[in-house]
């Protein structure tokens, strides 16, 4: 283990925040050794300012509750400790220890949570079980989440040359990587998440056994893989993220019907990254990002398909495009939750896309005024920047929006003009004979 002293290390306390030093304080005055840890640490490290700042302790989670009354044990597979300071909120964990160091009084393991059980695949289903500083820097995933830092005497802990790894900038998993990620698939998804996130190469190791492994992520429960989607797409790296889940063949086991779309069709594969782009730049100004404008991006290769499938079959346009939404999600869900909350939007900004074709009289002008008009316009956006062909409904919409309210009546009124049907004349029918 290197012990990196405070002259030889960026971190100074001002970057933390007042909440994560409270509890390491209060751990350590109550006789338990307490370190920032993990991404908190190598952020600091690289310059960086950690929105997140997690503590690692030798004190159990009924010890650390038993320190702050503002806290609660939260999770199952992993038993952990969130201290509420107002919204903050520190998450605090208790060293991990190998499986085969598990005491073996069975009354003891339940009693103080201190156990862990593993599936017939070698997948961990329960994960409590506590040991050591070191124990615990082995169990870690990455050698760069791995670095400890000491408050109290300003120290930086390196146990697995994580700082090495930072200054090479390359990612790399502890232990064997194969049995990393048959313990936790997910692990690989982490990986190229951190890849992408930090802008760093993945250690040949690592992603020599992606490949092999990657199977064992159709194990993995659906609503955790709704977790990981929000982590890899919301952190600012997007499209860096696409590529490295596209580089691995990972995106098949989130989004398996999207992943083969894309292959076979540049402009699916075009319309997806520039959701992405356009997802950070939102996120690097500060905007607000939904989780269902993503979605409805990366499974629109298969809602359009199936929409023209079905409208040249006969189906009416918004009937056509009904039945595509229905039948993509239900799809979908079968490997990823997508919770109603998203995915009712997602409806809305697809069928909208049919809804903004009609650009005539009044009710055209109202659609600017719906709730889900800005997120359809810029989906309408994106797909004219992939290469679809709108007829130009993206200029037009972008010009009656700086409009007047009157001006954009005036619009829409000569559009309806143009485009006026003939009356239709009906023959009267001969009145019958008497």
């Amino acid at each position: 283990m290197d012990i990196i002293p405070r002259d030889q290390h960026c971190i100074s306390r001002k970057n933390i925040s007042d909440g994560a030093l409270k509890v390491m304080s209060r751990l350590r005055s109550g006789g338990f050794q307490a370190y920032l840890v993990g991404g908190a640490v190598r952020d600091l490290l690289l310059g960086g300012r950690p929105k997140d700042f997690d503590i690692a302790t030798d004190a159990t989670p009924e010890a650390v509750t038993g320190l702050f009354r503002n806290s609660r044990i939260i999770g199952r597979r992993f038993r952990i400790v969130h201290v509420r300071f107002g919204r903050e909120i520190i998450e605090v964990t208790t060293f991990r220890g190998h499986h085969d160091n598990r005491p073996k009084d069975s009354e003891q393991n339940e009693a103080g949570g201190n156990h862990s059980r593993q599936s017939a695949s070698g997948l961990l289903l329960r994960d409590n079980v506590y040991g050591t500083l070191e124990e615990d820097a082995a169990r870690r995933d990455l050698s760069v989440n791995a670095l400890y830092y000491d408050s109290g005497k300003f120290e930086v802990f390196d146990h697995l040359r994580g700082l090495k790894d930072l200054e090479q900038r390359t990612i790399c998993i502890i232990g064997i990587p194969e049995q990393r990620y048959t313990e936790d698939p997910v692990r690989m998804l982490r990986v190229v998440r951190f890849a992408a996130k930090l802008d760093f190469s993945i250690d040949q190791q690592t992603a020599e056994a992606i490949p092999h492994c990657a199977h064992l992520l159709a194990e993995i429960p659906a609503a955790r893989l709704f977790d990981e989607f929000l982590k890899l797409f919301l952190a600012g790296s997007a499209a860096r993220t696409l590529d490295k889940l596209l580089e691995y063949n990972l995106l098949r086991y989130l989004f398996p019907s999207t992943s083969k779309r894309i292959q076979q069709d540049d402009k699916a594969l075009a319309l997806v990254q520039a959701a992405m782009g356009n997802t950070d730049e939102r996120i690097a100004e500060g905007k607000h990002v939904t989780p269902a404008f993503i979605l409805a991006a990366l499974l629109w290769p298969i809602v359009s398909e199936q929409f023209e499938v079905l409208e040249n079959g006969g189906d009416a346009p918004m009937v056509a495009m009904h039945s595509a939404a229905h039948s993509a999600i239900a799809e979908a869900v079968k490997h990823i939750s997508i919770p109603r909350r998203f995915s009712q939007p997602m409806r809305e900004i697809w069928e909208f896309q049919l809804r903004l074709q009609r650009r005539a009289g009044r009710k055209a002008v109202e659609l600017i005024e719906h709730r889900r008009f800005r997120a359809a316009y810029d989906f309408l956006l994106l797909r004219e920047q992939a290469g679809e062909d709108t007829g130009g409904l993206g200029i037009w919409w972008t010009e009656i929006q700086e409009l007047s309210q009157e001006q954009r009546f005036e619009k829409a009124a000569s559009v309806e003009d143009n485009h006026k049907r003939p009356k239709r004349i009906r023959k009267r029918r001969p009145n019958p004979a008497p």
